[in-house]
């Protein structure tokens, strides 16, 4: 299992769990639910934020948002 954090542009991967922390919710609320396929689609030049593409749009989380998702490979 990797953390949202870790993966680079382009790479994908499926929201697994969380962890347990007082942002879960607030992730779960913008699309950020178990099953969910996830796709990095740009790093800020300094690295964070990152913007993903997940639930059909595009969402910016800070890297300390991105570390607390656990992922599974995409198939």
């Amino acid at each position: 299992m990797r953390k949202l954090s870790e993966l680079r542009i382009g790479q994908k991967g499926v929201i697994h769990s969380f962890e347990k922390d007082e942002i879960f919710i607030k992730l779960m609320e913008m699309g950020c639910v178990p099953g969910e396929e996830v796709k990095v689609i740009q790093v800020a030049p300094l690295g964070d934020p990152i913007s993903i593409s997940i639930a059909g749009y595009n969402l910016s989380l800070r890297l300390s948002e991105a570390n607390s998702i656990f992922l599974e490979e995409a198939k």
